[in-house]
């Protein structure tokens, strides 16, 4: 980790370490006095993720100003502090210095005469673009929406605007600009979510922008004044629902020198399983225009959804990237929210509601003139593993046992396993606990889907939307074998398919933990080659 220049900083982060320890052991205590009754368990003991990000109390969602700088990850959340549903959004902050563990800091922003403080991004204005930098300290320059709930209400169309605050203190709070809003809005509904980057290519600050349905590209050369280039969007991808949260980045094609360029678009609803999902465009990008590749453009016009998905489970939206990782590092990282509109008020959490994806790696593959991008859980997770567990060679001709809680807690672990000749069999892992509770997840040959089934996987009652079907994702890889990694955490399953070309995410809610994982045949027995799970020690 660098040497961080800021020593009241590092205070601060002493001080709250020694506080989140104390409250850690006080809450653990309490846990211990429910679990007197073995068969009782609190909601911080069931749904409480080990190490996915959540708020200690009160409503979370979107992924906001993401940024690295001297040794830590900082990531910015949609945040309603006094209640556990949707409210007065502010920004939430933690920081982590791996993306594993986190630590929830103060409030950055909050909402104001002008509005809500709505999703957005955060830069480091290393060569002070801005003008805000004092004493050689290299600004933190934020750009959210300002949304004016009044405005709304009367039925306004100009009631979001874009404004930015600057931070001078390792982004633990925030001035806000004394000309805001920057970005004016004459007459758009839903014209909102920045994401703003320095563009090294052409040498200037770029920010996309979501209108309605559409992305508005703006330029800028003081984070101030921004100059709208161009749109995009018109009869391209889905639009079954509002488009949100946009980003644009440049990546290489594995193995190439080939770039091309990444944009993301949240929608909702509209997913390909119901409700909010997030979907990707790969083209070209001139500093003011972005082209679509025209062999991606006949992907998605051959897609089901006239889109193609960075995940296809119910519960990964609004996904950003963090800006200022250094180039010795060189990945592009993400991290999502992990619920989905359709039910994100309603589940069953009190203190607090919702989480988000583990941080992933992004990589971009070109097969047979087809793009994908590839989605895997970050690096940094593998130095939290311990017991192994290690399987090869089983003959899977009916129900078989893999393994049960008595090896491993199965409440947080990554699992990864390979079957090389699967021949016309499917097959379906169940995780299940002594309630009868099952989750479901797999592929199917016959029809060549991966899917997930939590139909059965304990407490769904709370929205008809929650459970009412199975969620399913087209197999793209034309692999003969099929691999995969796992990610349990509690309340939730991140399924990374053929090396991350296909991602499934979801969240559940048993009633009590899982405590056993097997596997079956579908139509016809096959060798399970190998599995492998390891327990993260995550606290």
């Amino acid at each position: 980790m660098k040497r961080i220049n800021n020593p009241k900083f590092v205070i601060t982060i002493l001080l709250l370490s020694l506080f989140v320890s104390c409250k850690n052991k006080t809450e653990e205590s309490q846990i211990t006095e429910n679990k007197s009754d073995k068969t009782t368990y609190s909601e911080e003991d069931l749904y409480r993720p080990n190490f996915h990000f959540t708020p200690k109390k009160g409503w979370m969602n979107d992924p906001n100003g993401m940024f690295y700088k001297d040794g830590f990850y900082h990531l910015y959340f949609q945040h309603y502090p006094n209640g556990n549903t949707w409210g007065p959004m502010h920004w939430g902050h933690a920081i982590s210095t791996d993306m594993v563990t986190w630590k929830e800091m103060p409030i950055a922003i909050y909402p104001d005469e002008k509005g809500y403080i709505f999703s957005g991004s955060s830069v480091v204005d290393v060569n002070n673009s801005s003008g805000f930098s004092k004493n050689g300290i290299a600004p933190i320059i934020a750009m959210f929406t300002y949304h004016d709930m009044d405005g709304e209400k009367a039925g306004k169309l100009n009631y979001q605007s874009q404004a930015i605050a600057y931070s001078l203190d390792e982004g633990q709070t925030f001035t806000k600009y004394s000309e805001n809003p920057v970005i004016k809005n004459l007459g758009i509904k839903d014209f909102r979510d920045p994401k703003m980057f320095w563009d090294s290519i052409h040498k200037k600050w770029l920010m996309v922008l979501a209108a309605g349905q559409k992305i508005m590209f703006y330029s800028s050369l003081n984070l101030k004044d921004w100059k709208l280039e161009s749109d995009f969007g018109d009869g391209i991808g889905g639009h079954g629902g509002v488009w949100e949260c946009p980003d644009l980045f440049p990546m290489k094609v594995q193995g190439t020198d080939e770039v091309k360029w990444v944009l993301l678009v949240s929608i909702n609803p509209g997913g390909p399983n119901g409700g909010s999902a997030t979907q990707y465009f790969i083209g070209d990008f001139d500093g003011k225009k972005f082209t679509i590749d025209a062999s991606f453009e006949n992907d998605l016009n051959k897609s089901e959804y006239k889109s193609i998905w960075i995940d296809y489970g119910k519960d990964n939206y609004a996904g950003v990237t963090w800006s200022n990782i250094p180039d010795s590092d060189g990945r592009k990282l993400f991290v999502g929210w992990m619920s989905n509109w359709d039910y994100a008020n309603v589940v069953p959490t009190e203190r607090w509601r919702s989480s988000m994806t583990v941080a992933r790696q992004i990589e971009l593959q070109k097969e047979n003139a087809s793009y994908r991008l590839l989605f895997q859980p970050v690096k940094e997770l593998t130095k939290y593993k311990s017991t192994k567990y290690k399987k090869e060679d089983i003959a899977i001709k009916a129900l078989t046992k893999i393994i049960d809680s008595d090896a491993i807690d199965l409440s947080s672990v990554e699992i990864q396993f390979k079957i090389s000749d699967l021949k016309n069999s499917g097959f379906t892992f169940k995780l299940t606990n002594k309630q009868d509770d099952t989750l479901a997840f797999g592929y199917n040959t016959s029809d060549k889907n991966f899917f997930v089934d939590r139909r059965k996987s304990g407490k769904t009652a709370f929205s008809e939307k929650f459970a009412d079907r199975i969620s399913v994702a087209k197999r793209t890889s034309t692999n003969v074998n099929i691999s995969g990694t796992i990610i349990l955490d509690k309340t939730s399953i991140e399924l990374f398919f053929d090396n991350g070309e296909t991602v499934m995410t979801e969240i559940f809610f048993p009633n009590s933990p899982f405590d056993k994982l097997s596997i079956e045949p579908k139509d016809q027995e096959f060798i399970l080659d190998n599995i492998e799970i390891h327990k993260l020690n995550i606290n």
